[in-house]
């Protein structure tokens, strides 16, 4: 039995199906760790959804901001982008309930046997236990009866920074900006949502949210992906898987229980150019 961890997919089924084979993945014996964004800006969201779906406890998948965004669009919480997106497929398709079902009701975090999966990060403050009780506070949210309510208060970036006292919706989209969005934040953990590119873009007073110092988070093992621009990362408590498929790059996975890596390479964008999520 292995466990794969993959990065974003964002639609690229072929590439996936290539990787999966690359690895020999056999769901009988096999699991999928997967960072989020199964959807959008690639080729083929409505199968990629369907295959993940498909796979049950195969495939574990936690939420990541394109995943959520179908669901807003889904439930009129916003306008779709039209010409960024490719979630029309899945809004159009047969079981298009019962896909939005099964997404809406996937984690935001995943922790288990020392690693801990989210799509983007934790903010610094948030051990791991902290941060998969404010996960289920969300989860239980987006699963309930009141789940539309939720999706039209998602929307924004403020507040930019994490206090206990916050409430309500505004306490939610703290943790699903950290957990779906965030890339840099300041020391005491305000999170910048503008920049997208690389570390050394970093805004001033602004750091990688994983090169915090004194990060309570850094006991375990953080799988993400989000940032393609990091690129593929393997260190010892860390894995960064986002390396770019979506644009030209490749589709990572790396095997959980010795750290090996295995990539297919991906032919990238062919309905258009947008900008780097």
């Amino acid at each position: 039995m292995a466990t794969y961890a993959i990065g974003d997919i964002q639609g690229c089924f072929t590439s996936l199906m290539a990787l999966l084979k690359r690895v020999a993945f056999d769901p009988a014996h096999d699991r999928l760790w997967l960072v989020g964004d199964l959807v959008n800006r690639g080729p083929d969201s409505l199968h990629t959804l369907r295959f993940v779906r498909d796979l049950g406890p195969a495939a574990v998948t936690v939420l990541g901001n394109h995943d959520l965004y179908l669901l807003m669009v889904a439930y009129g919480a916003v306008r779709s982008r039209a010409k960024d997106d490719t979630i029309q497929a899945v809004l159009d398709a047969p079981d298009r309930d019962a896909l939005l079902g099964w997404l809406r009701t996937r984690p935001l975090m995943h922790v288990e046997n020392g690693f801990a999966m989210v799509h983007a990060g934790l903010l610094p403050s948030w051990s791991v236990p902290q941060a998969r009780a404010l996960a289920r506070e969300v989860e239980g949210a987006l699963a309930g009866p009141y789940h539309a309510d939720l999706l039209h208060n998602m929307w924004g970036s403020e507040p930019a920074a994490w206090h206990p006292d916050l409430r309500d919706y505004a306490r939610m989209r703290v943790i699903v900006n950290a957990m779906t969005r965030m890339r840099f934040c300041t020391l005491d953990g305000q999170m910048d949502f503008k920049v997208k590119g690389e570390v050394i873009k970093a805004p001033k007073g602004y750091v990688p949210w994983f090169e915090v110092p004194g990060r309570k988070s850094a006991d375990t093992t953080l799988v993400f992906g989000h940032w393609s621009a990091l690129g593929l990362r393997v260190e010892p408590r860390l894995l960064a898987l986002d390396s770019g498929c979506l644009w030209g790059r490749e589709l990572s996975a790396v095997r959980l229980e010795d750290r090996a890596v295995f990539q297919v390479a991906c032919p990238g964008l062919s309905h258009g150019k947008v900008k780097p999520s």
